[in-house]
């Protein structure tokens, strides 16, 4: 497939790409990382010879936040989130329907399965030998160093398993195979591309010709890797490492509390004071990544103690360190947890962070969003729900938000209709346009 015979979506998709990342440092972030390792594929994924897997654009999305950060602030991501994820989708769907699509996914999905049962066999290992030398020497710092980049692997390689086997659901099934070849097609020199999952993007095994067949089945999925306490969490792996702004990070250790912990400190639990000493003399150093995967682990802890921490970061001027810390939060924690945090930050008097965390929060699931706002009504925070639902309106489609009402009719159904009108203030189309997305798919107003 040539430049000049690009679907339509994925040429689109290339263009929003390439407008993404002309915001962000070519030398930072993830996609220092990914031009740094693998330029020939960045330069692909921009071009639009390939689309890139949702965890690579998720992780410049990152980028795009950390940058807005420092400038604008962050209001506007979310939403564009939302829009890229759209694009990201139709151009894969387009992509795949290319004469031999189905036969470069199954590749596809046996490299990335192969690349998931490696590192969970590399981490295995790893913590077993964790367990073996003292904690805190450099022996176990090295050990946690590449247990958090094999963490990274594990979890990219994970999440592009079940993105590759979504993406041949979605296929048409495959007509009945022609009658076999007088004699076989010369085979093509392999590609070569930098291996592991952080950098596969590309086809590993590149040598069949565009209309070869499927490959058969893949390997069975392997278990997540153990949990350890070595290696920090971040929101865009689904509880993987947060990533570094160099290849080689050396994440910050600490003993993570369990998720329904009362929210007292254990005695190797960091105090707000100690997170924040931290923070800055990582930045002092110029170590952002490392800051960045702090916040991240501070995201998980329970939220009774997130309002103490952010009084600290205040006193301490880091302020937009707090900001990264509501988008992680918002990003990563689950429903009823968000629920908690929102709660827990109305009640410490922060009524903006917890409104800055809900708008965030739209750019979830919708299926996440549904949970969020009928715990919020259930605790008996209506404008809590009011706001999330507000925003969710405004920022998503019409038929976003008729698949939200679908997980409860009776009960989301009002406050959508409620939102539209008020929206519809400035935008008249907002009550028009969800009424006729709520009678398409069969649900009206109680």
């Amino acid at each position: 497939m040539t430049v000049h015979h690009l679907p339509e979506e994925v040429v689109a998709f290339a263009r929003r790409l390439r407008g993404l990342v002309a915001e962000l440092d070519e030398g930072a972030g993830w996609y220092g990382v990914f031009r740094q390792r693998d330029p020939d594929g960045m330069r692909a994924c921009l071009d639009g010879t390939e689309v890139p897997p949702w965890d690579v654009v998720e992780a410049l999305l990152q980028d795009l936040a950390a940058a807005r950060e420092r400038t604008a602030g962050a209001g506007t991501v979310p939403a564009e989130t939302v829009r890229v994820r759209e694009s990201h989708a139709a151009a894969v769907a387009a992509y795949d329907r290319r004469p031999g699509g189905r036969a470069a996914l199954h590749r596809r999905l046996a490299s990335m399965a192969r690349e998931q049962a490696g590192a969970a066999r590399r981490g295995q290992e790893l913590v077993a030998l964790l367990g073996t030398v003292p904690e805190g020497s450099p022996q176990a710092d090295r050990l946690a160093h590449d247990l958090a980049w094999v963490r990274d692997d594990h979890a990219r390689a994970t999440a592009r398993v079940e993105e590759l086997g979504a993406r041949l659901a979605a296929l048409p099934e495959p007509p009945a195979p022609p009658p076999p070849p007088p004699a076989p097609a010369p085979a093509r020199p392999a590609r070569r591309r930098p291996r592991g999952a952080r950098y596969a993007w590309l086809d590993d095994e590149d040598d069949a010709g565009p209309d070869a067949p499927d490959p058969g089945p893949v390997p069975e999925p392997v278990p997540d890797l153990p949990a350890t306490a070595s290696a920090p969490r971040g929101a865009r792996f689904g509880g993987g490492t947060a990533a570094p702004e160099t290849p080689h990070p050396t994440p910050h250790r600490t003993d993570h509390p369990t998720p329904h912990h009362t929210g007292h400190p254990t005695p190797n639990t960091p105090t707000p004071h100690d997170t924040v000493t931290t923070l800055l003399r990582l930045r002092a150093d110029g170590r952002s990544g490392e800051a960045h995967a702090l916040l991240c682990e501070a995201a998980t802890w329970p939220a009774a103690r997130l309002p103490e921490l952010a009084a600290a970061l205040d006193r301490a001027g880091l302020g937009p360190d707090w900001a990264t810390l509501l988008w992680e939060a918002a990003a990563a924690l689950p429903p009823e947890r968000l629920v908690d945090l929102v709660g827990a930050l109305s009640a410490d008097g922060r009524d903006q962070d917890a409104r800055q965390l809900l708008h965030q929060g739209v750019a979830r699931p919708t299926a996440e969003t549904a949970a969020a706002v009928l715990a919020l009504d259930e605790s008996g925070r209506t404008e809590e729900a009011r706001v999330l639902i507000a925003a969710f309106v405004r920022s998503r489609t019409a038929e976003d938000a008729a698949r939200l009402a679908a997980y409860a009719p009776h009960r989301l159904v009002p406050h959508l209709l409620a939102a539209a009108r008020e929206a519809a203030v400035t935008s008249p189309s907002h009550e028009r346009d969800l009424v006729h997305a709520l009678r398409v798919a069969g649900l009206t107003a109680p």
